[in-house]
């Protein structure tokens, strides 16, 4: 019992909480990025609307923020946490009501069933937080919420992500069918010459039917990628909330991936700066504090409850003696509860709470490994992206020449039809390519952008 006062009496003189002191745990990743130079404090995110130049995606970004369901599902938790917090909040404080009771039971004296009626205010079993069980709950609470806003974040994040790599899409999608269709036209036209050819008795059968295989191939691939272009339409539409505007619909026809508004580049800077421009990463961290904040409310659970309830009113034998001169009555009643035996229960609870901190330093040392890979992704895809491409235009051109040549070779009988064929194929095949190793270089700058933190606002996540 002595153990227990001298533990009591610290618990008091410590602030009455028994929530362990918060460090934040060591970044479980290396201090400096790959493929970028360590450069501290210059991986600064700029906002999304100075990040994406084009004016047509600006307006999808805006629209979905309107409309999006799951961002409204995020904002609507926000609120849900807010409410939360502010029942444990208002548990600190006691409840005042109005009371009013009848009674008829038998005197204590003369054994008569005697009445008794009483109207007044009322305090109800108010705990007095003594051991900050109730403090330890209401600044979990505190933290959720804060990580809901941090949900929030990163959920707004990853749609804007989402609607530009969509936006980008469709514009390889646009170029992509106008390839399709020329080449689909140029193939048309080369079954045409053919089957004059071998009408003049220069070509062979086995031309006519070479050119026509290569022209229904084309022709699968092109009804391919209208399928796609479909496809990709629809998705961008479920993340608008709503159908693609009509003006966009309308603007996109011919529409070329390299015309696109290049993004600002993006230094990486630290790692370490992922800890307070993440939100994902800051909201891992919100709930560390709460499951931290946890373990003090089941380390209180030990100690006593003190509650305190209390009456001021009037009372009376009969109804018509209620609010007279002398009538008017006080009660109070504090009461204690000190646990002694629970079957292990608070033991159970206090050991779960353990373990919960455990599961979210976890949590959190993964969120941060994630965020580092994610930003080590997109700067080796910034590294080697753009020599990629230019080869594959270098490729495209020589594949064009290539063409050009084995035609000519053609005409004058020097090479087969199978050579002309097989050059047409090889520069359809380097043209699509270099679409989307375009549409690669672009996606991944977005997400780089969404990787370093897109913009979100940055705050400490706790201390």
């Amino acid at each position: 019992m002595t153990k227990f006062a001298a533990l009591a009496a610290a618990a008091v003189l410590a602030g009455c909480s028994f929530i362990p002191a918060y460090e934040r745990p060591a970044a479980p990743v290396p201090p400096a990025y790959a493929n970028a130079p360590a450069i501290a404090g210059a991986a600064a995110t700029v906002p999304w609307q100075d990040y994406f130049a084009e004016p047509r995606l600006r307006q999808l970004i805006a629209t979905a923020l309107a409309n999006n369901r799951d961002l409204r599902v995020a904002v609507l938790n926000i609120e849900q946490a807010r409410a939360t917090y502010q029942v444990r909040r208002a548990d600190q404080y006691p409840s005042v009501g109005l009371a009013a009771s009848a009674t008829r039971a038998p005197s204590v004296v003369t054994g008569e069933l005697t009445n008794t009626f009483s109207v007044g205010l009322a305090v109800s079993a108010w705990e007095i937080d003594f051991f900050g069980r109730i403090a330890s709950l209401r600044q979990q609470a505190l933290a959720q919420y804060l990580a809901t806003e941090e949900g929030r974040n990163a959920a707004q994040v990853s749609l804007i992500a989402a609607v530009a790599n969509g936006w980008l899409n469709l514009l390889a999608d646009e170029e992509l069918l106008d390839l399709s269709r020329q080449t689909l036209a140029s193939r048309e036209e080369s079954v045409r010459l053919t089957r004059m050819r071998l009408d003049a008795g220069v070509a062979s059968e086995l031309d006519i039917r070479q050119a026509e295989s290569l022209t229904q191939a084309a022709r699968a691939t092109l009804a391919q990628q209208q399928r796609q272009r479909a496809l990709d339409e629809n998705a961008l539409a479920l993340l608008l909330g709503q159908a693609l505007p009509d003006d966009v619909r309308a603007s996109l026809a011919g529409s070329r991936l390299a015309s696109a508004p290049a993004m600002a580049p993006l230094p990486a800077g630290l790692p370490s700066e992922l800890l307070t421009r993440r939100p994902d990463i800051r909201q891992a961290e919100q709930q560390l504090i709460a499951a931290n904040a946890n373990i003090g409310a089941a380390r209180a659970a030990f100690f006593p409850r003190i509650a305190l309830t209390a009456q001021a009113g009037t009372a009376s034998g009969e109804l018509s003696g209620l609010f007279k001169d002398g009538s008017w009555v006080f009660s109070l009643a504090p009461s204690l509860l000190l646990p002694i035996f629970d079957a292990g229960r608070n033991q159970a609870n206090l050991e779960s709470a353990q373990a919960g901190r455990a599961i979210a330093v976890a949590q959190y040392e993964k969120a941060i490994q994630t965020a580092f890979r994610e930003v080590s992704d997109a700067l080796a895809g910034q590294a080697t992206l753009g020599e990629q491409a230019q080869a594959q235009r270098q490729q495209a051109e020589a594949e064009a020449k290539r063409l050009q040549l084995a035609d000519l070779r053609y005409r004058n009988g020097v090479a087969s039809y199978l050579d002309l064929l097989d050059a047409q194929r090889s520069l359809f095949a380097a043209q699509q390519a270099v679409v989307q190793v375009q549409l690669a270089q672009l996606q991944n700058q977005v997400a780089l952008y969404k990787a370093l933190g897109g913009g979100a606002p940055t705050a400490a996540a706790g201390g």
